[in-house]
């Protein structure tokens, strides 16, 4: 009889710097750019995929039109990558001021947080998986981080906790 045992593999978690060396190697691997999904990368270095409805389409594409138009005096992205605790992240959405822009350009991936990062909830994202990247984009620097689904609409966190509308007088009804 054979007794095959379970091993977990932990592995090191990578340094900024590796993960930045790793992440811009990634942006140029003709492979990965063919994969139909959103990219991410943890902070042990491996990739991770996330699909993506129309749905959550739909709404990324409001969300980043309304940001645009509330805020003109910023810069409006969709899936820029950024540098946290627990990896390069890419929220769906990210509104950067013009200070954010000035300090930080176009450098690949961000260091820092922009100040509004927006992950559109995907039916396979569970509570605990956005409450740390909320926490991680925080942590990074961002001011809200905004969770939209059409279960719970929109949910403003900022370090305080919870917020009933945004601090940057945006407040938005998602389309049906």
């Amino acid at each position: 009889m054979s007794t095959t045992t379970a091993t977990t593999v932990t592995r090191a978690r990578l340094s900024p710097a590796e993960l930045r060396e790793r992440w811009l190697r990634m942006i140029e691997d003709p492979l990965l750019a063919a994969i139909p999904y959103k990219v991410e990368l943890n902070e042990n270095g491996a990739i991770e995929v996330s699909p993506a409805s129309n749905r959550h389409a739909v709404l990324q594409a409001f969300v980043t039109s309304e940001l645009r138009g509330r805020r003109p005096d910023g810069t409006t992205m969709t899936e820029c990558s950024v540098e946290t605790r627990i990896g390069v992240r890419v929220p769906d959405v990210a509104w950067a001021s013009p200070e954010f822009v000035a300090r930080h350009g176009v450098t690949t991936p961000f260091p820092g947080a922009p100040e509004i990062c927006v992950e559109v909830l995907s039916p396979s994202n569970t509570a605990a998986q956005m409450n740390e990247k909320a926490a991680a984009y925080l942590e990074a620097g961002a001011s809200e981080v905004w969770l939209v689904s059409d279960e719970r609409g929109i949910e403003i966190i900022t370090k305080s906790g919870a917020r009933a509308s945004s601090a940057f007088g945006i407040d938005l009804v998602l389309p049906s």
